[in-house]
């Protein structure tokens, strides 16, 4: 799974394969180009699905859910192993 800097990574190097500015993906993407400057330099905390998406989109990439191997235990589950 990816996280967000590693996103970024594949993005930069994504556009610069397609021989892309910052400026153009960000104006393809309709997205502002610091978004696209913060994504690529792992500056960027949060960008939302819609950015994303349309980052992708812009360099003809897409997102691919797949079923995480282990989940997250919730508070309950926290809770209950207290219990034991």
């Amino acid at each position: 799974m990816l996280d967000l800097a590693e996103l970024g990574r594949t993005v930069a190097l994504r556009r610069k394969s397609l021989k892309l500015t910052q400026a153009v993906l960000a104006s393809r993407a309709r997205v502002g180009r610091t978004a696209i400057d913060e994504l690529e330099n792992g500056r960027a905390r949060e960008l939302g699905f819609t950015k994303v998406s349309r980052i992708l989109s812009a360099l003809d990439m897409g997102l691919r859910l797949i079923e995480s191997p282990q989940r997250r235990p919730t508070l309950e589950d926290l809770l209950m192993e207290d219990d034991d």
